[in-house]
């Protein structure tokens, strides 16, 4: 059981998901009994036992869903031959196994100048793991960003590339100018990220121009759909932080409720007036510092 939950505490602190399934309710003979845990990796690998059998590998996949939907749920089994005509189950008891999701979203920033400062600030706060990812060592140093988890120095389509395919990252290009956000966008598609949540600092001029180079270098539209520019929640941020606020509002709005606040009734989130790009915002905030 030690092994267990220092197993727990190493994954949260390296930001990586697991799965805690205990039983909860036995009735009759089971082959595993109440307390007994099992935890699940994100791998599908695990430490400890709920019993062993067909009855562990159902709730293998069930805790491997719950990781990637962040929602608890409680499995209920009745151990007989009729439901399992393969396993060899006689014991004819039944037993409950609550399985409970314990993840930490972690989300990349591609950049670590101003915005990706107050943006990596905000996340720590909600809960988030947060790598600031650079070219230049000095931006991508503790020192300058002391509440993120991890500090990445290197080419920014080197850096993007190992973070694929990143099904359960959010990630966000907010580097120093077009060509390098444009770097991190294209080496995301060839390498097939499919991150959760993907966004761009930056205006509708900006995303325009962009698209159609990377459009022209092979990136497909399916891809190029997936990024939000101008990213944020639209509030009419202008300055470092408060565009930290619309993004951040809008990570924890793709974790709790798969999209922007809109999507939870099937309307299409407005996108005027952005974090991004405010009535009185420059023309580009690419070329204001970050």
């Amino acid at each position: 059981m030690a092994e267990l939950y220092e197993e727990i505490v190493r994954m949260q602190r390296a930001g990586e998901p697991c799965a805690l399934c205990t039983i909860t309710k036995t009735v009759g003979s089971t082959p595993g009994k109440t307390t007994m845990k099992m935890l699940v990796r994100h791998d599908g690998s695990f430490v400890g036992t709920v019993g062993g059998g067909c009855l562990e590998a159902e709730v293998l996949e069930a805790a491997l869903a719950a990781m990637r939907d962040e929602r608890s749920r409680t499995l209920s089994f009745a151990l007989n031959e009729r439901d399992y005509p393969d396993s060899g189950l006689l014991c004819g008891g039944q037993l409950e196994i609550f399985v409970e999701p314990i993840v930490v979203p972690r989300l990349v920033l591609f950049g670590g100048g101003h915005v990706s400062g107050a943006i990596a600030t905000l996340a720590h706060m909600a809960g988030f793991h947060v790598t600031v990812a650079d070219d230049r060592a000095e931006f991508a140093a503790r020192e300058r960003h002391p509440d993120a988890d991890a500090h990445l120095c290197g080419e920014f389509g080197e850096l993007a590339a190992r973070f694929a395919p990143g099904e359960d990252l959010y990630m966000i290009a907010v580097t120093r100018g077009h060509d390098k956000d444009g770097e991190v966008l294209e080496a995301l598609a060839r390498a097939g990220a499919r991150p959760k949540y993907l966004g761009m600092i930056g205006s509708r001029a900006k995303k325009v121009q962009l698209f159609e180079a990377l459009r022209a270098r092979g990136v497909s539209e399916a891809f190029l759909e997936r990024v939000r520019t101008p990213m944020g929640l639209p509030i009419g941020a202008r300055t470092h932080e408060e565009i930290a606020v619309a993004v951040a509002a809008e990570l924890v709005s793709f974790r709790r409720l798969g999209g922007p606040p809109a999507a939870a009734s099937g309307t299409a989130a407005p996108r005027t007036a952005g974090a991004n790009e405010g009535p009185d915002a420059p023309r580009d905030p690419a070329c204001s510092p970050r």
